[in-house]
């Protein structure tokens, strides 16, 4: 039996990369010196340290420091000298992928605002020791951790102005909204940086859903932030749920519905082309029936995952007479399968062959027979090439 972490992202007071680091290690302490071991294989200063705080202010938690000798590193690093670091130093092959699709967003995100070539990006504030560590050292617990899944809340908008290499910049920053374009995002009437360039890039690879699924509690642990936001903690909380599965991935994803009275069938089905076409939809489909006073009326259901839902409102707004949408979240499992080619009597079908709880089964698709006229032909060659398949 498989079993991977699923992470609830609470920013109660925000997210920046020192908080997921402290969070994570305050639910699972035992993982620090894994932590320190991964850092020190990137050769950082001489005389570098990692602490964890305990923190009651007013919930127990913990703060995730980062001390370097001397004054503070601004040295600006281009992001292919920070790709070529990391590529060099970190030996975890899977750590290094996450680390590196970490800062790879973040630098996606710095070449948008700036309207430079990503390889030209040069990191500031991000190029420092401290917020090179905070990633990869929350790649490293990631990883460590198993995670395959996160959610996360409403995140705090924050307010002002944030001072920078590029100088005085709106809060949240404009590579932060780049970023975390699709998230929800609340006011809670504190200002300030709230989440960072680093939490953002941090939260945009993890990738999460807005609904939390079912699962068991494992651990629960809070990561302080530095700075103080009065009444509030300024911290984030995770909780650490377990998902297992024998053999079956779960996933959440949403159903997104409407209905159409008014548009003509060819329009509609060139609309539907057009939201199959939008990234993150993963099905849809129509359904006949009556509506009000008995007319007829087209039910279109659309399967997505929860990061397509912008594009796929947008989508449906623009091209159907539709006006009004409705969804809600659903849990599916889905069986893992593979699309394998077989030769049989000189011709090559391609054949799905899906790993079942009681073993695999095969089904050749029916476009590698589509030009067999006769049924009982098709049915000897379709018992042939699924009896390969499944030999293979």
């Amino acid at each position: 039996m498989s079993k991977g972490l699923h992470l609830q992202l609470d920013p109660v007071g925000g997210i920046a990369g020192d908080m997921v680091c402290a969070a994570l290690l305050d639910a699972f302490p035992e993982r620090l010196d894994g932590l320190r071991a991964t850092v020190a294989a990137l050769e950082p200063p001489a005389g570098w340290a990692i602490e964890l705080d305990e923190v009651a202010e007013p919930i127990r938690g913990h703060r995730f420091r980062v001390v370097l000798p001397g004054r503070p590193d601004h040295r600006h690093r281009h992001w292919r000298d920070i790709r070529a670091l990391l590529e060099e130093r970190l030996d975890d092959a899977a750590v290094r992928a996450r680390a590196l699709a970490i800062f790879s967003r973040l630098a996606e995100a710095e070449a948008r605002v700036h309207g430079v070539a990503v390889d030209a990006v040069e990191f500031h504030e991000v190029g420092d020791w401290d917020s090179i560590i905070d990633i990869v050292g929350a790649a490293q617990l990631l990883e460590g951790l198993d995670v395959v899944s996160a959610s996360c809340g409403a995140l705090p908008l924050g307010g002002g102005t944030v001072r920078t290499a590029h100088g005085e910049l709106p809060v949240p920053a404009p590579a932060t909204l780049a970023l975390l374009a699709g998230f929800a995002w609340q006011d809670d009437g504190i200002g300030g940086e709230r989440v960072t360039p680093t939490g953002a890039a941090i939260l945009a690879a993890l990738a999460p859903s807005p609904v939390m699924p079912a699962g068991t509690l494992r651990a629960t642990g809070v990561g302080y932030g530095t700075r103080r936001l009065g009444g509030k903690p300024n911290c984030l909380r995770v909780l650490c749920l377990e998902r297992a599965s024998a053999g079956i991935a779960t996933e959440t994803l949403l159903a997104l519905a409407f209905e159409v009275d008014d548009q003509a069938a060819e329009d509609l089905a060139d609309a539907l082309e057009r939201l199959r076409g939008v990234v993150g939809v993963v099905d849809v489909q129509v359904v006949a029936s009556l509506g009000k006073r008995g007319r007829l009326v087209q039910g279109v259901r659309a399967l997505l995952h929860p990061a397509a839902l912008g594009g796929a409102i947008d989508r449906c707004l623009r091209d159907t007479t539709t006006i009004g949408l409705r969804w809600h979240a659903v849990e599916r499992v889905v069986l893992a399968r593979r699309l394998v080619e077989v030769e049989v009597e000189g011709r090559r079908m391609q054949v799905k062959v899906v790993d079942r709880p009681g073993g695999a089964t095969a089904k050749v698709e029916s476009r590698s027979l589509a030009d067999v006229a006769d049924e009982a032909e098709r049915r000897r060659l379709r018992r042939l090439a699924e009896a390969a398949a499944l030999r293979g």
